[in-house]
């Protein structure tokens, strides 16, 4: 049994080793619409991640001090505001997943205690 076993194995191993040099043609349109498809994702400069939201407030001077604070306190935690009409929103750091933002977020968690995950456009560089 053991070695039909093996001869099966052998042989599918085989048949795919063989298949890895078979060439692909693809249709016109495919391939332009595959080539469209590389071009907007090497444009693209976003994406959906997560951030730390600290603070949001209606007061653009409470945003600019808390980042200066928290920059003089954490100067290597990337900080940053914006402006999202009528909030100005105080965020750290850029994250893919929202788990990879926890361990920012207990760090923060002393100075802001209302601190918590948002989804986010980030920058691919960023991440």
């Amino acid at each position: 049994m053991k070695l039909l076993m093996n001869i099966c194995f052998l042989l599918l191993s085989a048949s795919n080793l063989s298949a890895q040099n078979t060439p692909i043609w693809e249709d016109a349109p495919v391939e332009r619409l595959m080539k469209n498809f590389v071009r907007i994702n090497k444009n693209t400069e976003t994406v959906t991640g997560w951030t730390v939201l600290l603070l949001a407030t209606s007061d653009r001077r409470k945003v600019e001090d808390a980042k200066r604070s928290l920059q003089s306190k954490y100067p290597d935690v990337a900080i940053d505001w914006t402006h999202e009409k009528p909030y100005y929103k105080l965020k750290a750091g850029s994250f893919r997943a929202k788990f990879e933002t926890l361990p920012l977020l207990n760090l923060l968690k002393s100075d802001y205690p209302t601190a918590y995950p948002a989804k986010d456009k980030v920058k691919l560089r960023d991440l």
